[in-house]
């Protein structure tokens, strides 16, 4: 039997996602596109299966409808393999009706699905993250060193603390200290982990694999509600706490900025997350869709997804979504097209708010546009100061970068710039 063989992955769907509003505002941060194609769920679901775990739960609890369409649609094994991927929604019961109260609380109140799964280890992971990694890796490690928890980490910047939980191991790799987000100047100091002036800190990346006994042990004797702030920092007193070196790609899908760069980060010939990895590949809806049709346009560092149509564009370091359609005399620069769910039908009465396209002549630069979209002749759109929020009509503004919400309609000539 392999190292994976007996893992139950559980994946967290998230909160109310307000740092990504308003890709959240009629989606969970797990079911927001990625990449033109993807969702970000589908990350952790693809890392599972190609590590070998096949029992994998979500936990869902806002705006979860789209994110239940899309898992219960893609991630189906056939009846010869006795793997499966399940929504464990938030729910009110006789004994609590309370929502979940934070990524330790989800679990706790999942515990007697976790043991009706009746595997021996759990693996916790984000629904928000972009990497790959071999969880099969992690658990010979975990194995190795018979411990009761195991925390994926990599090295961190002194800037980028307070964004990690900050941690100290023996030599052995066995952690000692563990502190969430600290910003104590003496704090740090005494948690140095790493002769790096660049990376001198260890952080985890909120991956952690338990076993199952020791899991419920911690959530039921104690009414902690966070994996980070409370629960691991208890466990290194009482339990075998250690932590695994990670060493690839790993982002935090955490905010607009974060995501936006992200995403334009992938247009690059050599792109810090490969999506063409045929031996790990990240899998997703399956979509019957023709070919892209692209007519006398000029394309430079552009990631164009599959049913699109595009007649003479200027597309300059951007990101082009399933089934967008770009009229003429339309540059698109440093911006990511969600795209469109459907094609529109001729004399369909949403029509009347103009075509589900970015029409002509239009200029878009520094953009989220989402899906279902309609842009009217002539719009032209510029980003505005990093750090600038704005609540614009029918458009915002979140740390400087424009997003037209999903379903929106701007009308023709609207300027939208600083």
């Amino acid at each position: 039997m392999g190292a994976t063989d007996d893992i139950l992955a559980v994946i967290l769907g998230g909160g109310r996602g307000a740092r990504l509003y308003p890709l959240t505002k009629e989606r969970s941060k797990p079911a927001v596109p990625m990449a033109g194609k993807y969702r970000l769920i589908d990350i952790p679901i693809s890392n599972c299966i190609n590590s070998g775990i096949y029992h994998i739960a979500v936990l869902t609890q806002f705006n979860s409808v789209s994110l239940h369409r899309h898992i219960s649609r893609t991630y189906n094994f056939d009846a010869f393999h006795s793997g499966w991927v399940q929504i464990w929604a938030a729910e009110q019961t006789l004994e609590n009706t309370n929502w979940y109260q934070g990524t330790a609380d989800a679990v706790r109140k999942q515990l007697l699905e976790i043991s009706s799964a009746r595997t021996s280890h759990v693996l916790i992971l984000a629904g928000d993250h972009l990497y790959r990694m071999d969880y099969a890796k992690m658990a010979e490690f975990h194995l190795e060193k018979d411990a009761d928890i195991t925390v994926a980490v990599q090295p961190v910047s002194t800037v980028d603390c307070q964004r990690f939980g900050i941690l100290k191991r023996t030599p052995n790799c066995q952690i000692t200290d563990f502190h969430e987000k600290p910003t104590d100047p003496e704090v740090l100091k005494d948690i140095i982990s790493r002769d790096d002036p660049a990376r001198p800190y260890l952080g985890s990346m909120g991956i952690y694999l338990f076993k199952t006994k020791v899991l419920q042990e911690l959530l039921e004797n104690e009414r902690h509600d966070d994996f980070g702030s409370h629960v691991i920092p208890t466990a290194i007193r009482s339990h075998r706490v250690y932590g695994y070196d990670f060493h690839g790609f790993w982002e935090d899908i955490g905010t607009i900025r974060s995501f936006y760069q992200a995403n334009l980060a992938l247009t690059d010939l050599n792109p810090p997350f490969n999506f063409y990895d045929q031996n790990f590949p990240i899998y997703s809806h399956p979509r019957f869709l023709p070919g892209s049709n692209i007519e006398d346009t000029i394309m430079k560092n552009v990631l164009i997804a599959e049913g699109c149509r595009i007649e003479k564009a200027t597309l300059i370091h951007s990101i082009i979504g399933l089934r967008s359609q770009i009229r003429g005399g339309t540059t698109i620069i440093d911006s990511i097209l969600m795209g469109n769910d459907y094609y529109e039908k001729p004399g369909s009465p949403e029509a009347f708010a103009g075509a589900l396209e970015i029409g002509f002549d239009c200029y878009i630069e520094g953009a989220i546009v989402d899906k279902n979209a309609r842009i009217n002749k002539g719009t032209i759109i510029k980003p505005f100061p990093v750090g600038t929020d704005i609540d614009g009509d029918g458009w915002l503004v979140r740390d400087g970068i424009v997003i037209i919400p999903k379903s929106a309609v701007i009308p023709p000539g609207t300027e939208i710039t600083p």
